[in-house]
């Protein structure tokens, strides 16, 4: 008998017996701690009475059984239980027994079951509807899962990667699953090639890491051929924009000698006209700077900034462009006609760079839109007005083009309004240190460096030069400079700077000796410069046989900065 008992309190299963009379013969202990009374309470007593919600006195009564029946004990406690008659020999009643279960945790873990497949199916559908490829792996490395944009962009399907090594979809690179799992930490902005096109990818990959074990990793993938078009499209977005824009201020102009403040007071004025300003000075000394400026400070600065090359169209381009055209006025004319450069700038400002360019037909055209305000387009007849305000820029001697018979003299007059002479760098050499400065922190930006100063030498070296090509050729030293210098070098030095005015041989020879020649008169190093310029472009023009663009690549300037030297010098 007590074998009997202590196989049945060692049972997990709680269990209940009683005998043909109803009264309960067996309560084990883990009917005790379900219902929290004691056997010695209830033995012998009528189970009716004593357990709530029983039903072995039915089954006394019926003889019949009753299987897998759930019931509430509680508000906590729910039970699956088994309740089943006791026969005799004779295949009378003589008892009932339950067995019965606690089923609560059970019910609480299939909830929780429940809500982690809710869960997942949650997280697979967000994963797989991502425009962005991601791949998951478990703690061993091998693919677990993948969403159809990581197909789209390596070309490998769910059967090339789950359960197989992280590594099998990388072209050209390390795994950074792997690394991640080594190190267990994240990475982020690596460059890899993938999958089978070979497709160019920035990853980031985490791990995952639940109650500080590490379970796996997560990667995302994104595709740089997509991010290379979107910063094109943005790029060239930017351009249009900056075609109709003006970039600089006043305070974008840097210099502090006195010819460079009479030109800043100078073009403050102007902006607060709406006259016609013509801006003269030599290539490279800021001509289109100063014309952003104006416009940034008049009231047009919220209209648009229309910059025109005179010397980049070609002239039978060219007036089209700026006058625009009608519709079948020439072969390959758009279908309804297009817009000018002066429509386009109505109500703002457009700068005309290069004015001196501009063959004569053309100038005539220029005038009547500064004296009638308005513009016939090319192949009409209709005038139209337009409310623009024109800023002119020039390096050519516009005086002796007219003589010459190169340059209208009324457009001339109707342009020269208000004239702002920019003064070339060797006419004002005591701003170089503020131009250094001011363009080392830009160059640091473009390049990525961090570059201090430059030392006094260079400095000195700067001072004596007679920049021919200005501001524009300062910036070309020190961009190369820093080229020449290595990363950790902070301060350009003089074996950083390439060589100053190559290609002027005559002049290089004449600065290690001149000697005068008997009976001539001194003159100024200015004079004497220019006489030796002149001479040795006349010599190179010979060489070259009259091409411009070879001649200027030997002396080693820019055509435009050859034609306007030969304007200077009268060369033909």
């Amino acid at each position: 008998m007590n074998e009997l008992k202590a196989i049945l309190n060692s049972t997990h299963d709680g269990i209940i017996a009683v005998n043909k009379e109803g009264m309960i013969t067996v309560f084990n202990r883990a009917a005790e701690k379900l219902f929290k009374i004691e056997a010695n309470q209830v033995i012998g007593k009528p189970v009716e009475k004593s357990i709530p919600n029983t039903r072995l006195h039915i089954i006394l009564k019926t003889g019949k059984e009753e299987l897998n029946q759930e019931q509430q004990l509680n508000e906590k406690i729910r039970i699956i239980t088994n309740r089943v008659p006791i026969f005799d020999e004779n295949g009378n009643v003589v008892g009932a027994v339950a067995v019965f279960r606690d089923i609560s945790e059970i019910l609480e873990l299939t909830e929780q079951i429940s809500d982690l497949k809710s869960i997942r199916s949650m997280l697979e559908a967000i994963i797989n509807s991502s425009n962005d490829a991601i791949s998951v792996v478990d703690e061993h490395g091998k693919g677990l899962m993948i969403n159809p944009a990581y197909t789209k962009l390596t070309g490998l399907t769910p059967e090339d990667v789950i359960g197989k090594p992280a590594d099998v979809d990388i072209y050209e690179g390390e795994s950074m699953h792997m690394q991640v799992l080594r190190t267990r930490k994240a990475v982020r902005g690596v460059h890899l090639k993938v999958g089978t096109k070979r497709r160019d990818v920035v990853v980031n990959v985490a791990p995952v890491i639940v109650d500080g074990e590490l379970k796996g990793s997560v990667g995302i993938i994104h595709d740089m051929s997509e991010i290379k078009k979107l910063t094109e499209e943005l790029e060239n977005a930017r351009r249009i924009i900056r075609n109709l824009e003006a970039k600089y201020t006043f305070d974008d102009i840097i210099g502090k000698s006195s010819e460079m403040m009479v030109a800043i007071e100078t073009a403050k004025k102007a902006a607060s006209t709406h006259a016609t300003v013509l801006i003269r000075g030599e290539s490279g000394t800021g001509k289109e700077l100063f014309a952003h400026a104006i416009h940034n400070a008049s009231d047009r600065k919220f209209h648009q900034f229309v910059r025109v090359n005179c010397a980049a169209i070609s002239d039978n381009l060219l007036e089209s462009e700026l006058f625009g055209y009608e519709e079948g006025a020439f072969t390959g004319a758009k279908k309804g006609g297009k817009k000018g450069y002066f429509e386009v700038a109505s109500g703002g400002t457009i700068f005309l760079d290069e004015i001196g360019e501009l063959d004569l037909s053309t100038q005539a055209k220029l005038l009547r839109v500064l004296q009638e305000k308005e513009i016939v387009r090319v192949g009409g007849t209709k005038p139209i007005p337009v409310d623009v305000r024109i800023i002119a820029a020039t390096n050519v001697d516009l005086e002796k083009a007219i003589k010459r018979g190169k340059f209208r003299e009324d457009l001339y007059y109707r342009l020269n309004v208000l004239p702002i002479i920019i003064p070339s760098l060797r006419e004002r050499k005591s701003d170089i240190p503020f131009l250094v400065n001011h363009l080392l922190k830009k160059l640091n930006m473009d390049y990525g460096r961090n570059i201090d100063r430059v030392s006094l030498d260079v400095l000195q070296i700067f001072l004596e030069y007679s920049w021919p090509g200005n501001v524009r050729e300062l910036e070309n030293v020190l961009g190369r400079s820093m080229i020449n210098m290595r990363y950790n070098e902070t301060i350009i030095e003089a074996h950083h700077l390439p060589p100053l005015g190559k290609g002027n041989r005559l002049l290089l020879k004449q600065e290690q000796g001149f000697d005068l020649l008997p009976g001539e008169s001194m003159v100024s190093l200015n004079e004497l410069v220019e006489r030796t310029e002149k001479s040795y472009i006349e010599q190179v023009l010979k060489k070259a046989k009259g091409n411009k663009t070879k001649a200027a690549k030997w002396l080693g300037i820019s055509v435009r900065n050859l034609y306007y030297k030969m304007e200077k010098y009268g060369l033909d």
